[in-house]
């Protein structure tokens, strides 16, 4: 589905990302572990192809084809789509048209207030709310995340989904997550929580640009705790990188 070789990203004196390499396969669900500052953001923006995240070496293969010429849009059309850790604002459009919008090239369409329903909203309290500066940061995560389910793309990138949501909502935040991999969807989960990141079918480690291990979310966990919290890899190069699976 997706395989990143060498990527290298450089903004300004410093290298964010380098000469990392990633695997994901169809319909899994990947997570990513870092702490704050690790490239784990960048990393999601230069997979979506945003024009100031511009790799300046490697390839991003999307389905055998190298997209990392293809611009956001552009890549938006093959089916892949980005969950912010901060999610946009949208004035003067409803919940309701924003989650049609979301799913407006599907020929099988699903009903707003089952995506509202699947990510702990009331429909009738925000099925027509404006999204605009009156939701919260929660609200609008949990409706970002709505609109990724009605799109049901071939590749979620989902940037902390967790962060700003409150903890009895953890758990659906999870169930959205889940069932984006049942409905056919990979999933990059960007997450720095040892406890969302083991609901994927694999994880990663990012540190320093680099990915240090792949391999059951137990595993790298345990790696993440013990050698990522505080992280003891920063600047030293000699550091035996794991390749993945």
């Amino acid at each position: 589905m997706l395989l990143l070789k060498k990527i290298t990203l450089i903004r300004g004196n410093r290298r964010i990302l380098d000469e990392l390499n990633l695997s994901v396969k169809p319909a899994e669900i990947h997570s990513i572990l870092g702490v704050n500052g690790t490239g784990k953001s960048t990393l999601a923006y230069a997979i979506m192809g945003l024009p100031e995240y511009k790799i300046q070496s490697g390839k991003i293969l999307f389905n055998g084809k190298d997209i990392a010429a293809l611009n956001m849009t552009e890549r938006a059309k093959l089916g892949i789509t980005l969950g912010w850790q901060e999610p946009v604002r949208f004035e003067g459009i409803t919940v309701y048209e924003y989650l049609m919008l979301a799913q407006r090239d599907k020929q099988e369409k699903i009903m707003p207030a089952e995506c509202l329903t699947k990510v702990g909203l009331d429909e009738k309290r925000y099925l027509f709310r404006e999204i605009d500066d009156t939701l919260s940061g929660g609200e609008r995560k949990r409706i970002e995340l709505a609109a990724i389910l009605a799109q049901r793309p071939k590749l979620a990138i989902l940037d902390e989904p967790d962060s700003g949501i409150d903890a009895l909502s953890f758990e659906q935040i999870k169930d959205v997550i889940l069932t984006l991999a049942a409905n056919g969807s990979s999933v990059i989960l960007i997450t720095h929580h040892e406890q969302m990141a083991a609901i994927a079918d694999r994880s990663s480690v990012l540190c320093a640009g680099k990915i240090l291990k792949t391999s059951i979310p137990e595993e790298v966990t345990r790696f993440f705790r013990n050698h990522c919290q505080p992280c003891t890899h920063v600047n030293q190069p000699e550091i035996e990188v794991v390749k993945n699976d």
